[in-house]
């Protein structure tokens, strides 16, 4: 057998192995009507360009690698569901925005690199509690995010759709064109970045802030007055990333590279795997091993150390830095309880995870006007435990995972703001989850940055 013709049966086999799945239980999917419109679909993704590359996927992997051995520190933000609508230049420029004014925050009090990651350009699909949703007596399909079917409360509208996987596509290459164009284009100039900051520590309300942003603020006078070389400083990396849910999308984004034969997930540099779809015997899990992205995993307060030990073995068994990030998602009232357990049955193996934290998913309360909503306080709270239980267990608390706007929307409660439900009903925007607003973004960012400072 020629050298070529190894090659391709190797590619044969490992194609082969991303197909698996299909023959696995499989949770929170479309239930599709007309499985032929599904294959076309999917065959036209599959002849679209990748959204990212394996070269910066590899980056990705090496920072999160520096972040597991305490080097660096994660921050990961954005959208709970994107939508179509909202890919506008200035939605998309407010977030990012956001996550890189907590980013310079971050990087002072940790005095190490903030690796920034946005929950964006491709964060169109949700899980959801159940199939259906009724109203008035009727019942449809529930939404399942823009790249299933419509927000709209009708048949036409709740149909499972494939051809909206097209537009996600579409939408999510719009949406990298212009994070590439902020962060590469002086957007990202970290004196123009902190100026933002200095304006909102100066809030009456952000008082107990102002400290922190002066002496950000003496030390970028001087690094300049010591000639440093701001040019590099005008620059940022961004990464993206999303929870990789519908597999008749991911499938056919996950591409063989031809520099190293091995398959990669085209559609962001980072996926996860929810708390909903950790299955070890899963569609999820059995294909997120097989590709060479760094991955993570949502651990609710459930976890036991034995899933935790069965993870590492399916989807790090080579133990490869910064391949592998946990994900505890506990709520407030849970965290210190659940989390010291994991964190000592890691020691008993030989793998060194990033841990970061979700403070957002396991607060999440209703209100008696019917509103979706969180209480900062219990965001600030599992955020406090997460990092006191790492400082317990002697290990790294790597990395923040906030869903999050860099609009003035209403949709959670209280903050320098003091959002209350009254309040809520004046901008809540979200179909989905709640997000933390741009001001409740950066007051998150400095109360971490306190706790980056004990650690």
């Amino acid at each position: 057998m020629s050298n070529s013709q190894a090659a391709s049966a190797a590619d044969s086999a490992t194609l082969a192995g991303l197909d698996a799945w299909r023959d696995l239980p499989i949770k929170q999917q479309p239930d599709w009507q007309d499985r032929d419109e599904v294959a076309r679909a999917s065959a036209t993704l599959a002849g679209l360009p990748p959204l990212v590359f394996a070269g910066e996927v590899d980056t990705l992997r090496s920072r999160l690698a520096d972040a597991a051995a305490g080097h660096a520190f994660l921050l990961q933000g954005g959208d709970c569901a994107e939508t179509f609508a909202g890919a506008t230049a200035d939605q998309i420029r407010n977030r990012v925005k956001t996550v890189l004014q907590m980013a310079v925050v971050l990087t002072y009090a940790a005095e190490m690199p903030v690796i920034k990651m946005g929950r964006m350009a491709g964060q169109f699909a949700k899980p959801r509690s159940s199939d259906t949703e009724t109203r008035d007596g009727v019942t449809l399909p529930a939404y399942r995010g823009d790249i299933v079917n419509g927000y709209d409360f009708t048949p036409e509208s709740r149909r499972a759709n494939p051809d909206r996987m097209i537009d996600g596509y579409h939408t999510a290459a719009a949406t990298l064109n212009l994070i590439r164009a902020f962060t590469q284009g002086g957007f990202a100039d970290l004196r123009e970045v902190h100026s933002w900051n200095k304006g909102f520590a100066e809030n009456p309300a952000n008082a107990r802030y102002e400290q922190l942003a002066r002496e950000i603020d003496r030390a970028i006078n001087f690094m300049t007055a010591c000639g440093a070389d701001f040019e590099a400083l005008k620059r940022t990396e961004f990464f993206v990333s999303h929870e990789a849910l519908l597999m008749d999308y991911e499938r056919p984004m996950t591409r063989i590279d031809s520099r190293t034969s091995q398959p990669y997930n085209t559609s962001a540099h980072f996926v996860w795997i929810g708390e909903r779809t950790r299955e070890l015997d899963g569609a999820h899990v059995d294909f997120l091993s097989r590709v060479r992205n760094p991955i993570g995993v949502k651990l609710g307060p459930s976890t036991t150390a034995d899933d935790l030990r069965a993870l590492v073995e399916k989807l790090d068994p080579d133990r490869e830095p910064g391949r592998l990030t946990f994900i505890t998602r506990m709520g407030a009232g849970t965290i210190r309880d659940a989390l010291p357990p994991l964190l000592e049955a890691i020691k008993t193996i030989d793998a060194r995870p990033l841990w970061i934290t979700d403070p957002m998913h396991g607060n999440g309360m209703t209100t008696p006007n019917g509103f979706k909503t969180r209480r900062f306080d219990d965001v600030v709270d599992e955020v406090k435990g997460f990092f006191e239980a790492h400082r317990a267990a002697g290990t790294f608390p790597g990395g923040i995972h906030v869903e999050l706007t860099g609009d003035d929307v209403t949709e959670c409660l209280g903050g320098s703001e003091h959002i209350d439900e009254e309040t809520l009903a004046t901008r809540y925007e979200s179909l989905c989850d709640p997000r933390l607003n741009h001001m409740q973004s950066l007051e998150l960012a400095f109360l971490v940055a306190e706790e980056l400072g004990r650690r």
